[in-house]
């Protein structure tokens, strides 16, 4: 995966200074392996995507050539931005005719690890997907800042008969996850593809290019999830990782963890250092037998063609991060004032169902969150399936203050979150600042939000 160099601020620039960048996207024949090619779509001849590095206080310029073959859009996901620049066809701006162009021009907003990916059906899933990184001068330094995309190539057919629900697929969490917790004996999904091969950075271990830092060195990971159902657990051996922000938002205190749990679209920004000179395996945690693909060597220089230590596909007993270890829960839940209240309850995906829905309604028919500039609203959500939902707002930050009836002691501030199983409940807070104009509120498990598992939040 290549980084495009963006210029930097200094002491002569102006913060008002526009970086230019040109995507296209095309399909191209992936090779993750030497057994598998996949017939893909990707930004610039790679998948994923060139990292985009911006300053905070500069203006980015995208022009966007489609040459997919279909109409294409950019969502710019967790960035605060014009309505027009949303990049949702036929919400937020039309289609992309193939052979078009379009440009996207904003100040990104807020400062952290962002990302970017068409809108549009299957092609997020065939590969058009990238990093952002917003950089915030405020930041602590590190010695070294590496963008880390999890991403995992798809059956197609199996992707198809998903959203039939028929899949023959199966869940590959690793042992004592939640995810396998909550499913019931003798269930028959069907939402789930099946996967051909499972990919950091462009390719599978151990192909995957190495991490090396010198003793001493503190190495900032920006952890992408760009896969297109399932949450991963993401652990370095033999290290803690220190995590500060979740989805580019800083948390309001660090926590060390020994893995990562990151659900579909989330990121978090999780730091460790090398304490004696070695190889480590940074893995992606999985019961599915090609699990091992996920990994990548972290080594001393010098060290990165030994065997390096590795983990366990398992989190029995491993500490990995919650939403409340990180605000710390509190009493019971007693919902403040807000200005706009709305109540969602998460349902649908039974075998051989295409419905997954939100009061048993699916888009476009979801009932709408209606907001005036200034306002406040709550969204809460019940969780009556079996499945985890990521569920992501566009265009604005919001605050988990809920989960499971209990309170959270600090607030999170999220873009993405995964909602729990069997009855679980969550609550968000959010204000109405952002531009005005249609953002969608939808899961980003992409089965179900294409099978209806969305809904807009519209300013009046």
């Amino acid at each position: 995966m290549s980084a495009v160099a963006l210029p930097r601020l200094g002491a002569a620039a102006s913060a008002a200074d526009v970086v230019d960048v040109t995507l296209t996207a095309a399909p191209l024949s992936f090779r993750p392996t030497a057994s598998v090619t996949f017939a893909g779509l990707a930004y610039n001849g790679n998948i994923p995507g060139p990292v985009l590095r911006v300053r905070r206080g500069q203006r980015l310029r995208v022009r966007y050539v489609n040459r997919t073959g279909e109409p294409s859009t950019i969502h710019w996901h967790g960035m605060i931005l014009p309505n027009a620049m949303d990049g949702v066809p036929d919400v937020t701006q039309p289609a992309v005719r193939s052979g078009g162009t379009f440009v996207y021009e904003f100040a990104p907003e807020p400062a952290g690890t962002r990302w970017y990916h068409s809108h549009s059906e299957m092609q997020a899933v065939r590969g058009l997907v990238g990093a952002i990184v917003v950089e915030d001068p405020h930041d602590e330094p590190a010695d070294r800042d590496v963008v880390v995309v999890f991403h995992d190539v798809p059956n197609m057919r199996s992707v198809e008969r998903a959203m039939h629900g028929t899949s023959s697929g199966a869940m590959i969490d690793p042992l004592g996850s939640p995810e396998l917790a909550a499913m019931k004996r003798g269930d028959k999904m069907g939402d789930e593809p099946n996967y051909v091969a499972h990919c950091i950075n462009g390719a599978a271990y151990p192909k995957t290019k190495s991490i090396i830092a010198k003793v001493g060195e503190r190495v900032r990971l920006r952890v992408l999830n760009a896969n297109l159902t399932q949450t991963r657990y993401v652990r370095l051996a033999g290290h803690t990782l220190r995590v500060t922000h979740s989805d580019g938002n800083r948390l309001p205190q660090a926590v060390g963890v020994d893995a990562l749990r990151v659900g579909a679209g989330e990121r978090y920004d999780a730091w460790f250092e090398l304490t004696k000179p070695g190889a480590f395996l940074l893995q992606g945690l999985s019961t599915d037998p090609l699990g091992f693909e996920q990994a990548l060597v972290v080594a001393t220089p010098g060290m990165e063609r030994t065997s390096p230590l590795s983990v366990s596909a398992t989190v029995d007993g491993v500490r990995y991060f919650t939403y409340e270890l990180a605000g710390g829960l509190g009493g019971k839940f007693v919902a403040p004032h807000a200005d706009v209240t709305q109540h969602y309850e998460l349902g649908g995906g039974k075998y051989g169902s295409a419905r997954w829905t939100m009061n048993d309604k699916i888009w476009p028919n979801t009932t709408k969150i209606r907001m005036r500039r200034g306002q406040r609203a709550l969204v809460s959500f019940k969780n009556t399936s079996d499945m985890h939902h990521p569920m992501h707002l566009h265009g604005h930050v919001f605050e988990i203050i809920e989960i499971n009836g209990r309170a959270l002691a600090k607030p999170l501030p999220k873009d993405v979150s995964l909602v729990d199983p069997n009855g679980g409940t969550m609550t968000w807070s959010f204000d109405a600042t952002s531009p005005g104009g249609r953002w969608l509120l939808h899961c980003h498990n992409d089965v179900h939000m294409m099978d209806g598992m969305m809904t807009e939040v519209v300013y009046a």
